[in-house]
């Protein structure tokens, strides 16, 4: 198999070695092209390779939006959001610039391409984009100086015998001061690292912490049904049912038992498609305890040592290779 991926005018080919060469050829003979040889730079990604694994970073792209906004030489900080932030606080203060703030916004949401551990800052900060305050600016500013100090972090995807799709959801019930809704969060790997993630208020207001979790799930099950089918075009093999770990029990038993229907009526029609996919043995929901919920550092703020415990988990890393060599 050869795997060709394409945006506008740049390639990159995957596969075996000889379908490689031959397809260079094929295209050199078609169009005017230039070989840029192993994969190294491609749309502001950095990609470090080896035998044992391979390392997605933005480095280079990070130091260039601390620059634009002359935070290159700030003191470092743990965390990407600090303590005790709360969003009603920060949208009483002073507007500031929505011009600027939106570059800054828009340079974070690309990113957050291989960064999962800022998508929940992302998410929060595009929510005032409309009319930003100085609070708003102040915490973009404390962002940047957490990206200081982790500049060469990335994603560290190690080479593994299992390859196998399974994923983390989560929620937080009624986080947000101003209308109530919930966050759901999800994060999915192949193998040793995360691949897809994301974070996004949910549309309706939860009524428990069960529902809350009940419509993250679903949001999960349309995710993994997406790269079920990419993964089935891609390598045309059957797949066993997709784990995912939620760590509400009562959620698992309201996707799995259909008596419970009846005291969930409120609930959207949308929203019961999980417990479809369950019944198929499309997925399977499985009990993770909390504090071993990857998904939790897309849906709330975190300590600096639960931060770096499920940074860890779900891939972000330093960059092993500069690592070793400073070693």
């Amino acid at each position: 198999m050869l795997i060709i991926v394409l945006y506008v005018d740049d390639l990159i080919l995957i596969g075996d070695e000889l379908l490689i060469l031959s397809c260079k050829e094929d295209l050199a003979r078609e169009f005017e092209m230039k070989d840029l040889g192993l994969l190294h730079y491609f749309l502001e990604l950095e990609i470090w390779q080896r035998s044992d694994g391979l390392f997605v970073s933005q480095g280079k792209y990070a130091r260039e939006i601390l620059e634009k906004f002359n935070m290159h030489g700030c003191k470092p900080v743990d965390t990407p959001l600090p303590g005790g932030w709360r969003k009603e606080d920060a949208t009483s203060a002073e507007v500031v610039d929505a011009t600027v703030y939106r570059q800054l916004v828009g340079s974070l949401m690309y990113l957050v391409n291989t960064r999962p551990d800022i998508c929940y800052v992302v998410k929060k900060f595009s929510q005032a984009m409309v009319k930003p305050t100085k609070l708003f600016w102040k915490t973009g500013k404390h962002v940047l100086r957490y990206l200081r100090g982790t500049l060469g972090y990335g994603l560290w995807y190690r080479q593994e015998d299992e390859v196998k799709l399974c994923g983390f959801t989560d929620a937080d019930w009624a986080r947000s001061p101003t209308d109530r809704k919930s966050t759901s969060g999800g994060i999915f790997s192949i193998g040793s690292t995360t691949v897809s993630w994301y974070s996004r208020k949910q549309r309706s207001v939860a009524l428990s912490s069960t529902e809350a979790e009940y419509m993250a799930a679903s949001l999960a099950a349309c995710e993994a049904i997406w790269m079920r089918k990419i993964l089935v075009g891609l390598f045309g093999s059957h797949l066993e049912p997709t784990v995912i770990y939620c760590d509400n029990q009562s959620c698992i038993k309201l996707s799995a038992n259909p008596v419970f229907h009846d005291r969930s009526k409120h609930i959207d029609i949308r929203y019961h498609h999980i417990r479809d996919c369950v019944q198929g043995r499309i997925m399977l929901l499985s009990y993770i305890p909390r504090e071993d919920q990857g998904a939790g550092i897309l849906t709330k703020v975190l300590t600096r040592r639960k931060l770096n415990y499920h940074r860890g988990r779900i891939g972000v890393a330093d960059n092993p290779y500069l690592v070793e060599r400073e070693c």
